[in-house]
């Protein structure tokens, strides 16, 4: 498992992407793509206008309280367990799975904020990741080889525990 000290957490506080304020301008930013979503809210609204995500992570959480707007589960469903403030073993294989065996809902027992990380990681190039940013909207990130020497980058803040 891998952990994010303390000391790195303010490096992931800021948008790891382009932050959008409403809905409206994310939707034609998806147009003939693949689409990955990290959190509650935010595939509830992708699926309220009409998009299902490939590949959808929630918790059932929204700011470490109960999602009032649940979204529906697409495909698979898989269940993983990830700590708040880590990225287990288990998020990364459930996602390298995922990416090949879409549509899938990846359920995260924990919190699944830092996912986003290791799904940038293993998606393909021109796929979009989108994630809430509380209080300030939307951010999606295009896969290329920046955003994944990127999140290469700040999974090497993280500290392996465990074997």
């Amino acid at each position: 498992m891998l952990v994010l000290p303390k000391e790195s957490r303010k490096l992931f506080k800021g948008p790891f992407g382009i932050l959008h304020r409403d809905i409206s301008t994310v939707l034609p930013e998806l147009a003939g793509r693949t689409v990955y979503t990290v959190g509650d809210v935010v595939t509830h609204t992708l699926q309220k206008n009409g998009i299902t995500p490939s590949i959808a992570v929630v918790d059932g959480q929204t700011m470490r309280s109960p999602c009032s707007r649940m979204p529906e589960f697409s495909g698979e469903c898989i269940r993983v367990e990830n700590p708040a403030g880590t990225i287990t073993d288990d998020l990364v294989k459930a996602l390298t799975y995922a990416i090949n065996h879409t549509p899938v809902t990846i359920m995260v027992n924990g919190e699944e904020d830092l996912a986003v990380i290791p799904l940038v990681i293993a998606a393909p190039e021109a796929a979009v990741v989108l994630y809430g940013q509380p209080h300030k909207g939307i951010v999606l990130r295009t896969i290329d080889a920046g955003a994944k020497a990127a999140a290469q980058e700040l999974l090497g803040l993280f500290v392996q525990v465990g074997a």
